[in-house]
């Protein structure tokens, strides 16, 4: 274990970057198909696993199975409830399907009948209802079948391991562990690991393995305690918040503004997100929690208010009977629950003179500052619900955790927090909080008070672009372990900077390798990021650098190009300034391209127009699972003019050969620039030809993205990568392709499916696809491409309804059809 005093010379800790030997899993079995059963299986086979997804059968006939005739023996009945379970699973919205190739890969059963296949599965993960005696139960039936040495685990939310594996066999118990996903599996980060009395260690780690880099997960290892580590603390601090709101005379809509993004939250924050649970749900961990821990300090807490029970009483859950603390009424208003009366009543405007401080800060650590020192209701709320946290997650170290940042890992991957409890506190000042803390009268555990009269004054530090962490057992700052294959760009720009300017930074990665990154609003591509851009090649190709990649920790890799710019520029009819801004994203696009090193973009989240571009141009792409990438720009009354109509023609030129039909190879291409489609999942993106098979790659795990970029530019490097060769062979239908294109939206045009600027939009971008007006297929270049794809972007630019669009996503964040 490497700690920051001896980290010059000690050993790091133990690289989980390499699979434990001689274990594969190929196919697994889901036992259970309820609202997460059917995900996990939809997320196991999303990431290439064969997937037997099983349920019970049925007691009785539905009226419509007995009027057809059927009874309890027939296949179509006795596999009906994983049927309609799996069925619905397909239809959630966000989806949880990666791709729907990945239908195939499962097959639907019943423990009756199906139950003995599981002796070929590598892996059986029970999803039954949380009880003891049901689960209990199956694992009886489930050791009958099951191979020895096979993988057994439990999703279940907090009962205990010891309980569930009782009366099972040595073996059995030496391959089960709790694997506790959070809901909606395929979005939420964390997968909890929990060994019960008699796992293998080796066991463990290879699940701690696992979870990581096939699934994509924030693997926290937990102590067998109620609830685990998230929902512990999770739970405590919306119980605390429900008791509070009242005494503080706060709405349940200013909590939820108060709780949301400005303190690094989802947008669902508080009362939002315990109506997407269901209170009934939320009620029953409260209660489990109450009864489990009775000596805990803040078990008052666990009690539900007087207004919650009256609440489960009225059968108000949430959005499962549309209503709970929101409700939509009948005019389409969203109303909020007035806590004291019962009675739903219309949201009022949220004014706090915090919270308009706060908006003139965008980083997180800083607004934290300015959030608790507030003066007002809004400040003294962020003091007592983050000092009654403070108090509580100290309190809970050693119980649930040794280490403080399981705790922080655990509440960011399963609750979506940017900064957990101790970074939280630590951006605030650990000192002088902890004093603030004891004058209100919060009871700090003596760990943390030793610890910062001993000279630690955070929880965290950074040393050599690595983070430790405070271990109260060892007092001193160890290496957090697991990490060795993340980088961390945050930790690296104070020591590694190569340059910079207002839009972008670039670090050094080591080995000759650079990176670039985007901070601009929601990195948005301006004249700052094309500068950026070309200088990062620059350096490399002229100091000898042996890559560059483009890729950012954030939320997104970059929402399209600088609209508000675009828009300034045209209304002030200034041409000549937007050809040449359009003309420099072209060529820093075929700089990306043609450099004389490797460039591989890394993409995440939203990677839209110009972001898309980017990757479209780069040597290899290397995006993370959860990328929604697209060319979006005919939203806004425009076509793709950074290179990407030209990279479509391209590409359908390489796709097209003699023996093929043509036609559908371009209507494809020009569909998915035409309806603005937008890749869902990185894995879908090579069905819309933006991926390359067998150049560009998705990694599951968000923060591996980076490093496994930097190998790929050392990969390509070491391959000896050469300038390629701007192409001149592109092969364009001419009037073969525009007859069909025209003809296609005069049809949608004439039906009323299109309005007659989306016919013009659709003709300009036929025109480019098809390389102009030619009277037959025609070799040309990609700088004639380019030339087009400005001239249509521009003639777009300059009608009335492409500028209203543009204004109108500027305001409103929705495309506008006119």
């Amino acid at each position: 274990m490497e700690t920051l005093a001896d980290s010059p010379v000690q050993a790091p800790a133990k690289d989980r970057s390499n699979p434990s030997p001689r274990r594969h899993i190929r196919k697994v079995a889901v036992l259970g198909s309820g609202v997460m059963g059917s995900q996990i299986a939809l997320l196991l086979s999303g990431i290439g696993l064969d997937v037997l997804l099983l349920d019970i059968v049925p007691f009785e006939l539905t009226p419509e199975e007995q009027k057809k005739g059927l009874s309890l023996q027939d296949k179509i009945v006795r596999n009906r409830l994983v049927n309609s379970a799996f069925e619905a699973a397909k239809k959630l919205n966000p989806s949880p399907l990666y791709s729907k190739e990945v239908l195939r890969r499962i097959r639907l059963g019943n423990f009756d009948d199906d139950l003995p296949a599981i002796a070929q599965c590598d892996w059986v993960i029970e999803v039954v209802t949380e009880r003891l005696d049901i689960k209990r139960s199956l694992f009886e039936k489930v050791e009958k079948y099951r191979r020895p040495g096979t993988l057994i685990t439990s999703n279940t939310s907090g009962i205990p391991m010891a309980a569930l594996v009782e009366g099972r066999s040595e073996d059995f118990a030496r391959h089960f562990c709790g694997t506790h996903f959070f809901n909606p599996p395929r979005y939420l980060r964390l997968l909890e690991i929990i060994p019960g009395p008699k796992t293998d260690p080796e066991i463990v780690e290879f699940w701690m393995d696992y979870g990581s880099r096939f699934l994509g997960k924030t693997t926290v290892l937990c102590k067998d305690t109620p609830a685990f580590i998230a929902n512990r603390i999770g739970v405590f601090g919306i119980m605390a918040l429900f008791h509070n709101i009242r005494e503080m005379g706060l709405t349940v809509e200013e909590v939820d503004k108060l709780t949301g993004p400005v303190l690094g939250r989802p947008k669902s924050a508080t009362f939002r997100t315990a109506d997407v649970v269901g209170l009934d749900t939320l009620a029953n961990v409260a209660n489990g929690l109450k009864s489990n821990l009775p000596h805990d300090e803040a078990a008052r807490f666990f009690e539900l208010p007087d207004y919650l029970q009256k609440m489960l009483e009225n059968k108000w859950l949430g959005q499962k009977t549309k209503q709970g603390f929101y409700k939509k009424m009948p005019n389409g208003e969203i109303y909020s629950l007035d806590l004291n009366t019962l009675e739903y009543v219309p949201q009022k405007k949220v004014r706090f003179a915090t919270l308009e401080e706060a908006k003139k800060v965008d980083n997180l650590r800083d607004r934290l500052k300015v959030l608790f020192s507030g003066k007002d209701n809004a400040g003294a709320f962020y003091r007592k619900t983050g000092y009654a946290l403070f108090e509580y997650v100290s309190r809970r170290i050693p119980e649930i955790s040794d280490e403080i940042y399981k705790v922080d890992d655990a509440m960011c991957a399963g609750f979506g927090w940017h900064m957990g409890p101790f970074a939280m506190w630590d951006a605030l000042g650990l000192p002088a909080t902890l004093d603030a803390m004891r004058a209100e009268g919060y009871q700090v555990p003596a760990w943390v008070q030793d610890m910062v009269e001993s000279g630690f004054t955070s929880f965290y530090k950074v040393f050599n672009g690595h983070t430790f962490y405070y271990d109260q057992n060892r007092k001193d700052y160890v290496k957090i372990p697991g990490r060795e294959s993340f980088i961390i760009l945050d930790n690296l720009r104070e020591n590694r900077k190569v340059w910079g300017n207002s839009g972008t930074t670039l670090l050094d990665l080591g080995d000759g390798v650079l990176n670039l990154e985007f901070h601009t609003k929601m990195n948005a591509i301006g004249g700052e990021v094309i500068a950026g851009i070309r200088k990062a090649i620059d350096i490399a190709e002229s100091e000898g650098w042996n890559g560059l990649v483009i890729a950012n920790n954030g939320e997104n890799f970059s929402a399209g190009a600088n609209l508000a710019m675009i828009l300034m520029m045209a209304v002030e009819q200034e041409w000549d300034e937007l050809n040449y801004a359009i003309k420099a994203f072209q060529d820093t696009m075929m700089r990306v391209r043609y450099s004389a090193i490797p460039v591989v973009a890394a993409p995440q989240g939203l990677t839209l127009g110009g972001g898309c571009e980017l990757c479209l141009h780069a040597d290899a792409v290397v995006a993370a699972a959860e990328t929604y990438i697209g060319l979006v720009e005919v939203g806004v009354g425009l076509i793709p003019a950074g290179g990407g109509t030209k990279e479509f023609a391209l590409r359908a030129s390489d796709e097209m050969k003699e023996e093929e039909i043509r036609i559908p190879t371009l209507k494809k291409r020009f569909l998915t620039i035409g309806q603005a489609k937008v890749a869902t999942s990185g894995f879908e993106a090579y069905e819309l030809g933006i991926f390359r098979t067998g150049r560009d790659k998705v990694v599951m795990h968000l923060d591996r993205r980076i490093s496994v970029a930097k190998q790929t530019v050392l990969q390509m490097a070491s391959e000896g990568y050469t300038q390629p060769v701007q192409r001149r062979d592109i092969m364009v239908l001419g009037r073969e392709g525009l007859g069909v294109v025209w003809a296609g939206a005069n049809a949608m045009y004439s039906g009323r499916y299109i309005s007659e600027h989306d016919m013009l939009i659709s003709q300009k971008l036929g025109y480019v696809l098809c390389g102009g007006d030619l009277s037959e297929r025609t070799p040309v270049s990609e700088q004639y491409l380019l030339d087009l794809e400005r001239e249509a972007f521009l003639s777009l630019l300059g009608t009335r309804k492409t500028l209203e669009r543009i204004k109108h996503t500027l305001q409103t964040g929705k495309p506008l059809r006119n």
